[in-house]
């Protein structure tokens, strides 16, 4: 008899269709607005239809969008991190980034994050999210990446909100114990 671990065991029985492990994963994307998935615009321009500003007042039809998110599988029911530093204009909700326009190197998201673990079944999945305790510098990444050239490098984090000031670390962890069972974390 073949030593399994937990994992393993969770992957057998997914197998088998006995539960449905995958139901909840993390199935929403880092970024849904400004995608071909979501143009309805009049000229075909999906870069520029939505940008990061219009995306939080609106609802998507094929997907949603979120930070560190999981959802079930057909995304009736989406959960993901919300967080606000007390100096931006805005509730950060989603990734921010460019639209095609907007940036020397076409469609960007401009975030510091890094998935760190996931396993297989999605019962347990662990995200790093870094938020700067200084306001974000929207204008100014749109700014500098605007005026910048297809051959120079472009903005990322090379700005002082995120070399000098401190960052809020945030850690999203959903934990499955059982297929209806699903904990969230932070």
């Amino acid at each position: 008899m073949a030593v399994t671990n937990p994992e393993q065991h969770r992957l057998d029985e997914n197998a088998k269709k006995i539960v449905p492990l995958v139901k909840w994963g993390p199935y929403l994307s880092e970024r849904q607005w400004g995608t071909v998935r979501e143009d309805y615009s009049a000229n075909g321009d999906a870069w520029n239809y939505i940008t990061h500003d219009a995306a939080r007042s609106r609802a998507y039809r094929w997907g949603e969008d979120g930070i560190g998110g999981i959802s079930d599988t057909n995304q009736n029911l989406c959960f993901a991190i919300a967080v606000w530093n007390g100096k931006d204009p805005i509730l950060k909700e989603r990734f921010f980034g460019l639209t095609n326009s907007e940036g020397n190197h076409g469609e960007d998201c401009k975030e510091l994050y890094y998935f760190l673990d996931n396993t297989p079944t999605h019962s347990y999945m662990k995200m790093l999210y870094k938020y700067p305790h200084a306001a974000y510098p929207y204008e100014a990444l749109i700014k500098v990446n605007a005026a910048g050239e297809k051959k120079n490098a472009n903005m990322k984090f090379l700005t002082p909100v995120f070399l000098t000031t401190m960052n809020i670390s945030m850690y999203s962890s959903p934990t499955q114990k059982r297929p209806t069972k699903t904990f969230l974390s932070r």
